[in-house]
C-alpha cells in the first residue's frame, strides 16, 4: 500500500510462512470491552484488539531458524548445551564474562538491584523505565533521571536525545559521592524519552566520570542493536562499522548490563544480567538460584535459551535493522502527514504521540495520556500505552516531564498497510480531539499503577454561565 503522499512503504526483508487471523471488534464490542476492562487497556483480551501496539516486548515474530532451534532443546536441569551456546553468543557480543539467564528483563533488574541497592541508595540513569524505577524503589533506593534538557522537548530534532546530562551527573556525583551511589545505569535506547539513542561519545564521558569515582556503570541493553544503528547513521566516524562492532564498544565501556531479550533478542521470553566483577557475579549467582532457578537455565526452558542465542545474532543484521527503523519512520511520517503531533526525531521501536499538543484542553489531572489511548482503541481497536504522569508519577527529573502515548511496533509482525490503518485511525481521533474528555481513577495501586489501575470517564464539565 502506497500512501497518498507518495511515500513508498519499507520493503520487508522476509516472507510470511504462518498467518494469524486478526480480530475486528465492532464499535459496540469495543465499548463493551472498555467498560469490562475499566478503561485500562492492559486488561483487554487479545481477541478484542485489531492492531496491538501496547509493547514491542516479547510480541515479535521469530524466524524459521529460531523455530527450528526450539527442536534442539537439551532440557537438562544443569549444564545444558543450550546454555553453553547462549553463553558463548552473549560473551562474543558483549565481552562480559559472567552471564546469568533470566526469564525476562525485569527479573534481571530484580537480581541486579537487589544485589546493589540498599535503603538510601541513589541510582542515576538517563531515564528509568517503569520496572527499572520500581525495582530501585522496592530496594529502598532513589532513582534519579539525568537526561539532557533536549530530551524533554518533543519538537527538538537533536539526534541523540537519550544522552546523559554530563554537568548534572557531575554535580550529583560531587554532592552524593560513591558511598551513596552503588551504580550508574544508562538505558539504550531511552524508552521513556521516546526511544531515543545514546551516542558513543556521551557514554565515554559518562564512563570516565563514574569510573573516576569508583562507581560501576551498567547498561539496560534491551534495544542495544537499534541504538547501534542510530550511532552508525548519525555519529561521525561510525558509518562503516558493523552493528556488532558499535555495540561492543558500548559494552567495553560498561561493567555489566541487564537485557530483556524480548526486544533485541527477538524472542517471546527471556533475558539476562551480565557483569565483569567476579564478586558481583557470586552474589548474582546466589540471587538467581533463589529467584530464577539454576545458573544454567535461569527460569527458562533450555529450548528458549537456544532461540535467544539465535535471535541475539539475527538482531545485528543490518538489513533487518534498516527495515525495522524504516517501518517506525513510515508510521511516524504517515501520522505527521495527518497533522498528528509527535515526539521528534522518530525513535527506534515506537512512535510517541505528544499528548500535551494533541489534547491541550486537558490538564494533568485529567490523565490525558490514558484518555487518548482509550479514544484510539475506541476508534480503531488499536491498543497503545500511556508513557507519562500515570506510568511514572512524580519521578526525580528536576521538575521536567513528558506526556506521551507510545505506539510500539512488534518486530516482523505488521505490514505497511496495517500501519497505514493505524495512522488513519489516529488521524481521525486527532480531527475530533476537542471532543475528548478526561479519565479519572477508580482504583490506583501504589506501585506500577498503569498495569492494574481502574478508570472511568470524567464527567463532562458544565460551562460557566457567569
Amino acid at each position: 500500500m502506497t500512501p497518498s503522499d507518495g511515500t513508498p512503504p519499507p520493503f520487508e526483508p522476509y516472507r510470511t510462512k504462518v498467518v494469524e487471523r486478526i480480530p475486528n471488534p465492532s464499535p459496540s464490542e469495543r465499548q463493551a470491552a472498555l467498560e469490562r476492562a475499566h478503561y485500562n487497556l492492559f486488561q483487554l483480551r487479545s481477541d478484542e484488539i485489531r492492531v496491538d501496539l501496547l509493547t514491542d516486548s516479547g510480541t515479535g515474530a521469530m524466524s524459521d531458524r529460531q523455530w527450528a532451534s526450539l527442536m534442539l532443546g537439551d532440557e537438562s536441569y544443569a549444564g545444558s548445551r543450550n546454555f553453553t551456546h547462549f553463553e558463548s553468543v552473549v560473551r562474543e557480543l558483549t565481552g562480559f564474562p559472567h552471564i546469568f539467564p533470566t526469564h525476562q528483563g525485569r527479573a534481571a533488574e530484580n537480581l541486579l538491584f537487589s544485589t546493589f541497592c540498599r535503603p538510601g541508595s541513589i541510582v542515576p540513569n538517563n531515564m528509568h523505565f517503569d520496572t527499572t524505577q520500581a525495582h530501585v524503589l522496592h530496594n529502598g533506593g532513589r532513582p534519579v533521571n539525568l537526561a539532557i534538557s533536549e530530551a524533554y522537548d518533543p519538537e527538538s530534532e537533536m539526534p541523540f536525545k537519550g544522552n546523559v546530562d554530563l554537568l548534572a551527573l557531575k554535580a550529583l556525583l560531587e554532592l552524593e559521592g560513591p558511598e551513596h551511589i552503588p551504580l550508574m545505569m544508562v538505558t539504550i535506547t531511552n524508552n521513556t524519552g521516546g526511544g531515543q539513542p545514546v551516542s558513543l561519545a556521551n557514554l565515554r564521558e559518562v564512563a570516565s566520570l563514574v569510573h573516576g569515582r569508583g562507581i560501576p556503570l551498567y547498561l539496560d541493553m534491551c534495544r542495544w542493536a537499534e541504538n547501534a544503528y542510530f550511532v552508525r547513521e548519525r555519529e561521525p566516524g561510525q558509518g562503516d562499522r558493523t552493528i556488532a562492532q558499535i555495540g561492543r564498544e558500548f559494552f567495553d565501556l560498561a561493567d555489566g548490563a541487564t537485557m530483556s531479550a524480548k526486544k533485541d533478542g527477538l524472542v517471546n521470553i527471556g533475558g539476562f544480567v551480565a557483569t565483569r566483577d567476579p564478586s558481583v557475579a557470586e552474589r548474582l549467582n546466589e540471587a538467581q538460584i533463589l529467584f530464577e532457578g539454576f545458573t544454567t537455565y535461569g527460569g527458562l526452558a533450555r529450548r528458549d535459551l537456544e532461540a535467544m542465542a539465535v535471535g541475539l545474532v539475527e538482531a545485528t543484521d543490518l538489513e533487518y535493522l534498516e527495515h525495522r527503523i524504516a517501518q517506525i519512520r513510515y508510521l511516524g511520517e504517515q501520522l505527521a502527514a495527518r497533522g498528528v503531533p509527535l515526539l521528534r526525531p522518530i525513535g527506534g521501536h515506537a512512535v510517541y504521540l505528544d499528548v500535551r499538543r494533541f489534547l491541550p484542553h486537558l490538564s494533568t489531572e485529567d490523565l490525558p495520556g490514558q484518555a487518548l489511548v482509550v479514544e484510539i482503541y475506541r476508534e480503531g481497536a488499536i491498543r497503545t500505552v500511556e508513557v507519562g504522569s500515570l506510568m511514572f508519577g512524580e519521578s526525580d527529573s528536576g521538575g521536567k516531564s513528558l506526556e506521551l502515548v507510545r505506539l510500539a511496533v512488534p518486530r516482523r509482525v505488521y505490514s505497511a498497510a496495517q500501519l497505514s490503518y493505524v495512522a488513519d485511525a489516529v488521524g481521525r481521533v486527532y480531527a475530533r480531539r476537542r471532543e475528548i474528555r478526561g479519565i479519572r481513577y477508580v482504583h490506583r495501586p501504589d506501585r506500577l499503577p498503569h498495569f492494574t489501575a481502574r478508570f472511568a470517564p470524567a464527567l463532562p464539565v458544565t460551562p460557566s454561565t457567569g
